[in-house]
Formats: structure tokens, C-alpha cells, sequence
């Protein structure tokens, strides 16, 4: 799944890995039940719910999208730790070159796992990459059931709130 990645964006947003969904259709977060581009909009990130067939308007808005692995999978629990640790240390390489103010992962378990942070939580984390801020947020897909749409969009919007009032 290609990424859709720019120098110095905003904000990178990094699922954990493509559905098989996405990879076929060939837009990120697509498939059907996963709240990624509502909640987007939810938190006042795009002006309208995007479609994921229009993804590209998020790099003139000054977002990303890339995945902790590459692997495409039914569900990201068939991927194995291992496969999210090799898939941090790529997504560092990236991070470097491309230079986004933010990093939001979009999974607190594979970022736990791919930057070994066992106790890391949802929200802005005390390290960064190089001059990149990392942001942990749950995983917006629909099988995530701890998270409601509303309680994604007020945790998204902190992120949003930070990229438009932070250095």
C-alpha cells in the first residue's frame, strides 16, 4: 500500500498495517466500519468527510497517511511483534527524511510494541523522533470497541488542537 507522504506535513498519521480491504480498493482506511475519515471530520481535521477515494486532499491540508508494517492482514492482531518492531525502525528511517511536525500513531498496543513502549498512552509522548512529536491514538477501526466515534474525535481534535497552537 503506498504511502501518501509528503516533506513536512502536519501531522503523519501511521495505521498499523493495511486491511486486505484497502490494498484491493487501494485507499488507506477504507474499509467499510472504519471511522478514520469521520472521525477526521469529527475533529475539525478536514473541512468534510472525506471519502477514502479522496485521500489525496489530505496532503493540501498538510496530512499523511503511512503503516507501522506493510503487511496487509484480515485484522491487525495477525501480525506478530516482531513484524511491528522491524516496522518501527522503518517507520523512524521515514519519520528522518521526511520531517513531519507530527507523528500520530493510530494504535496504542503497536506503538507499545514497534518503538518499545511498554507503558506508553493515548496522547503527545515525552520522546520524539529527531524534531518529530509523537502522538499516540486508539486504532479507529470499527473492530476497536473501547472507543466510540465521540470519544475518537475529542481525542483526535487534542492532536488537531496541538498542531494549530504548539511550536
Amino acid at each position: 500500500m503506498p504511502d501518501l507522504i509528503a516533506p513536512r506535513l502536519r501531522v503523519l498519521f501511521c495505521g498499523i498495517n493495511p486491511s486486505l480491504y484497502s490494498v484491493v480498493v487501494g485507499f488507506h482506511f477504507a474499509r467499510p466500519g472504519n471511522r478514520f475519515w469521520p472521525t477526521l471530520h469529527a475533529a475539525r481535521i478536514t473541512p468534510r468527510q472525506l471519502l477514502p477515494s479522496e485521500q489525496g486532499e489530505l496532503l493540501a491540508l498538510g496530512y499523511g497517511i503511512t503503516n507501522v508494517a506493510d503487511r496487509a492482514t484480515a485484522t491487525a492482531d495477525m501480525l506478530d511483534d516482531s513484524e511491528l518492531a522491524e516496522g518501527g525502525k522503518s517507520l523512524e528511517a521515514k519519520v528522518r527524511r521526511y520531517r513531519p511536525r507530527f507523528l500520530a500513531v493510530l494504535g496504542v498496543g503497536a506503538y507499545r510494541t514497534a518503538f518499545e513502549r511498554p507503558r506508553a498512552q493515548p496522547g503527545l509522548q515525552p520522546e520524539t523522533l529527531g524534531m518529530t512529536r509523537l502522538w499516540v491514538l486508539p486504532n479507529p477501526s470499527g473492530l476497536n470497541a473501547h472507543y466510540q466515534l465521540d470519544d475518537l474525535a475529542r481525542l483526535f481534535g487534542e492532536l488537531r488542537h496541538a498542531v494549530e497552537t504548539g511550536p
